[in-house]
């Protein structure tokens, strides 16, 4: 798997602290730093970088790369460059951003004067997706680490319609309930053909595998029930006359599977879809 930019960074930062280089504060960037600034600190979390990115109505953010390190966490976050063209997109990002730097402000601050086993982590790579004048699609992938076996999965994507000014939504996709159920059926026949897939590719133990794909069958079910919430997270499928010909469903771990299954998705196409769409969006789908 391809390291993102703000994983790169957070490994340097890693790399420096093992060496024995002094505590950092913030550094944002445009890109990777050739030296970070070196000071020796001894402040609260939100003393030491981990601030709030404004107001909405404030100037759009300018989304630079951001290291921080700290001798109880790391942060470590890339956007593209190319998502600040759209200042709405881009307050969407840093918001999404934000959030996260806050649960693990709240988590540092729940130490006290103390410091975790551990190190906590904050690790965040915003990717471009899809650049055309209709659509604008951006990827955000990441962990938070802040306790416990492993961290913390950050997911989410971002469809931004530039000629509407607005993100669009699950909520606003569809023309109502039925397209919902159309897309759970859909989901739900493909996360289980995968699912035998992988069951079937281990060696296990009759029981194991039944004890397996019951527990396996619930957690998809349950998590793509057709429910617009369940399916938050997609990405567009462009054709290469920049027309949606598909979206892709993504699920963190945890709503259609186990962790150890990871970031799961399912491609559905566009004649799915379209009988279903919400007025507005049709005319950015592939027809049949």
């Amino acid at each position: 798997m391809r390291m993102g930019r703000a994983a790169m960074v957070l490994v340097m930062a890693w790399a420096l602290a093992g060496c024995g280089q002094e505590d950092a504060d913030a550094v944002p960037a445009g890109g990777v730093p050739d030296i970070i600034d070196e000071r020796t600190t001894d402040r609260s979390a939100a003393d030491a970088g981990l601030t709030a990115t404004g107001d909405a109505n404030a100037q759009p953010p300018s989304l630079e790369d951001v290291i921080e390190r700290d001798p109880r966490y790391l942060v470590g976050i890339s956007y593209p460059p190319e998502a600040r063209a759209w200042p709405g997109l881009a307050r969407e990002l840093a918001a999404f951003a934000e959030a996260a730097r806050a649960d693990l402000r709240e988590a540092v601050a729940s130490l006290g004067e103390g410091r975790p086993t551990a190190p906590y982590d904050l690790v965040l790579d915003f990717s471009m997706l899809a650049e055309t004048a209709d659509v604008v699609a951006v990827a955000a992938d990441g962990s938070s680490y802040t306790g416990g076996a492993h961290g913390n999965p950050l997911v989410a994507r971002f469809v931004w319609l530039p000629r509407h000014e607005r993100m669009l939504t699950a909520d606003a996709l569809m023309a109502d309930a039925q397209g919902w159920r159309a897309v759970s059926d859909y989901v739900r026949e493909q996360l289980h053909a995968q699912m035998l897939q992988r069951l079937d590719a281990e060696d296990m133990e009759p029981e194991d595998r039944r004890r397996l794909l019951g527990s396996s069958t619930r957690m998809i079910d349950e998590g793509s029930t057709p429910d617009p919430e369940n399916f938050a997270h997609f990405e567009p499928v462009m054709t290469a006359g920049g027309r949606i010909q598909a979206l892709r469903f993504v699920f963190p771990p945890y709503q259609v599977g186990p962790y150890s299954d990871g970031v799961q998705s399912v491609v559905v196409p566009s004649e799915v879809l379209r009988p279903h769409l919400a007025e507005p969006w049709q005319e950015l789908f592939a027809g049949n």
